[in-house]
């Protein structure tokens, strides 16, 4: 399936900041984890099952999606980490929009900027997690003392 090694760290990235947002994470890290974890599997699918024609709508589609689910998740608990995450998938849809609109090839700079928002994403994920974790914990140790 991959020609690779690059994409398997991609997705174990994704699987192992999703795995631990939903283990140690509050419920805005659950739901922004799930978002970032099925428009994954959504962007998946769309290389593996639909023609090159089709592909750049549906993964503008994808992306305007998770974008719209991370401004909801922003208004609705009121996190830096998601506030970032929505602006971090607005630049990215934006980049989609400006090929398909340019109806310019997806070239080298596609790739690294699609990449390293994506990356960047996760680390807001993970950033959350941890602060939600560590938060938790000291509420934990407050309660015992």
């Amino acid at each position: 399936m991959y020609h690779s090694l690059i994409p398997l760290i991609g997705w174990g990235a994704t699987l192992l900041v999703c795995a631990l947002a939903w283990w140690k994470g509050g419920r805005p890290e659950q739901l922004g984890a799930a978002l970032k974890l099925a428009t994954s599997l959504i962007a998946l699918g769309v290389h593996h099952l639909l023609k090159q024609d089709s592909i750049s709508i549906a993964l503008l589609t994808a992306d305007g999606l998770l974008a719209v689910g991370f401004l909801a998740l922003a208004i609705r608990y009121a996190s830096l980490w998601l506030g970032a995450a929505m602006l971090l998938q607005a630049a990215q849809f934006s980049l989609h929009a400006w090929y398909l609109v340019s109806g310019l090839e997806r070239d080298r700079f596609y790739a690294i900027a699609n990449n390293l928002v994506t990356v960047s994403i996760l680390v807001c994920i993970l950033v959350g997690t941890l602060l939600a974790w560590r938060r938790r914990s000291k509420a934990v140790a407050g309660q015992t003392a």
